[in-house]
């Protein structure tokens, strides 16, 4: 079983299972965010773009956002939704003597090699462009966790998936990592943590719907991924059919060095 992230292709190339449930189902990032990066400059490449959630808020904010994504069944439908998008690993991206304003990586920067990664955001980076990682953060109900879990451990047993949300703290845990390999890329400024808090209110159907996505259950069989779902809604039912969660977005970005 691979031990990081990004070695784990199979599921970083699993979303794509139900792209339509996908975009549907994943909520957008806040205004405030997609404001500040848009102000780095009009020309966007949008690493791991997905379905293109963020490309289409950073394009509506007058950007010209270029997606990159490996997964053709996500990339084809941010296509069909306007967003220019090319088929490849980050890593093994051709950008083409391509340069941009500003590089963004929205919920996928865990599924690039994060060595190789800042050396290919630093090629590709204007001098002052701005580099970007951020991800929402929400824990649902501890009886909602605590069925996922549950369930989960019986249909895959042996699987690092436990939890279907991270909170926010062990997201920072994550963010400090990533700020550190700017600092040791020594290609970028002092990298900035930026924080936006909200809520949002889930009924059954639209948190097993998100739910659906996640890694933890792109690559199981319909079966198994029936199996937990069911499991969960039951846990919902119990809590009245809905809930609602802080929801946080967490960033670290930086700028690229004059040099």
């Amino acid at each position: 079983m691979p031990t990081l992230p990004h070695e784990a292709r199979a599921t970083a190339e699993s979303f794509g299972v139900d792209a339509a449930r996908y975009d549907r189902s994943r909520p957008p990032y806040p205004a405030a965010l997609i404001e500040r990066i848009a102000a780095a400059g009009a020309d966007v490449l949008d690493v791991g773009c997905g379905t293109g959630i963020a490309a289409r808020q950073l394009r509506a904010a007058g950007c010209r956002v270029l997606g990159v994504d490996p997964d053709p069944r996500m990339a084809g439908f941010a296509r069909d939704n306007g967003v220019a998008t090319e088929v490849a690993t980050f890593e093994a991206w051709d950008p083409a003597g391509r340069t941009f304003d500003a590089v963004v990586a929205a919920q996928s920067w865990h599924w690039v090699d994060p060595v190789a990664g800042l050396v290919k955001v630093a090629r590709v980076l204007r001098p002052g462009g701005r580099f970007a990682v951020f991800a929402h953060a929400f824990a649902a109900p501890p009886e909602v966790v605590d069925a996922f879990a549950e369930v989960y451990r019986r249909v895959v047993p042996g699987s690092p998936f436990t939890l279907q949300a991270a909170p926010a703290d062990l997201y920072q845990a994550g963010f400090a990592k990533i700020a550190d390999g700017m600092r040791e890329a020594a290609t970028f400024d002092e990298p900035e943590r930026w924080r936006f808090d909200a809520e949002r209110t889930y009924t059954r159907d639209a948190w097993l719907d998100q739910l659906a996505t996640t890694g933890g259950l792109t690559p199981l069989a319909p079966g198994q991924r029936a199996e937990v779902l069911d499991h969960v809604g039951a846990a919902i039912d119990r809590l009245g059919g809905r809930f609602t969660v802080p929801l946080t977005t967490l960033a670290v970005t930086a700028t690229r060095l004059p040099w």
